[in-house]
């Protein structure tokens, strides 16, 4: 289904530590993003982790014989227990990772739909026609409170908590992951990121980027090359795969 990919790590300007991670199965069109939080080296432990774990579970079992949208994301809520029980039990058994966990946002492409997995703030996007839209909800504190009306999105865009994430993988002892199911059209472009993407850049300059390329390598790097312009303050992470 896939008909190009690209993906970019940076670590950005201002952090010592790359704590993303990204993972691509093109033989089994599956593409995952983590972005970890803790001390230490923890953060990158535990999106390495989320990868690394759901990967593995990818190749060793039969995806291929999930056929409706319950028995897909069946496949891709065990491959995250999995994930989760490892990153929680690191950040148990040894101090120095207590508190660990990451963000994880997962896409199978599958017979004319994209399933999306997401548990924590990074994003899964969807540009067609020359419009984005965002397919996956933060976890995030701001959100609840938009949620409950106590602000608006555009007070949301300057919180002082606007970074605090309410689910993570590893986090607790059990993983609440969200799941999306959309349709998906030829030349659409899914576009998995970390915070560090659309923190700095904001829609319509995504879009514009996204219209005049071509290339889904290009537009990885342009993308991020774009968040390291605007500041670079975080990690930053893309997929870009074209239907």
């Amino acid at each position: 289904m896939a008909q190009q990919i690209g993906f970019k790590c940076n670590r950005g300007i201002v952090r010592k530590n790359n704590e993303d991670a990204c993972f691509v199965i093109p033989s089994k069109d599956v593409y995952i993003v983590a972005d970890g939080v803790g001390g230490n080296n923890s953060g990158e432990l535990a999106s390495s982790t989320a990868v690394e774990k759901i990967a593995s579970f990818v190749k060793d079992n039969d995806l291929e014989s999930c056929e409706t949208p319950e028995e897909i994301f069946g496949f891709f809520t065990a491959a995250i227990d999995i994930a989760n029980e490892s990153i929680y039990r690191q950040g148990m058994e040894n101090l120095m990772n207590r508190g660990m966990a990451t963000t994880v946002v997962m896409a199978y492409i599958y017979d004319g739909s994209g399933y999306i997995t997401n548990i924590g703030d990074s994003r899964a996007y969807i540009y067609r026609d020359g419009h984005l839209k965002k397919v996956t909800r933060d976890h995030t504190y701001v959100n609840e409170l938009i949620d409950k009306g106590v602000i608006t999105e555009g007070e949301a865009e300057h919180h002082k908590q606007k970074n605090v994430i309410t689910k993570a993988l590893g986090a607790e002892k059990a993983a609440e992951p969200d799941f999306y199911k959309v349709d998906l059209e030829r030349g659409d472009i899914l576009v998995l990121c970390s915070d560090g993407l659309y923190g700095e850049v904001g829609e319509e300059k995504m879009t514009r980027l996204m219209r005049y390329s071509n290339s889904m390598n290009d537009l990885s790097s342009k993308l991020v090359d774009e968040a390291i312009r605007a500041g670079g303050r975080d990690n930053i992470t893309v997929i870009c795969v074209r239907i």
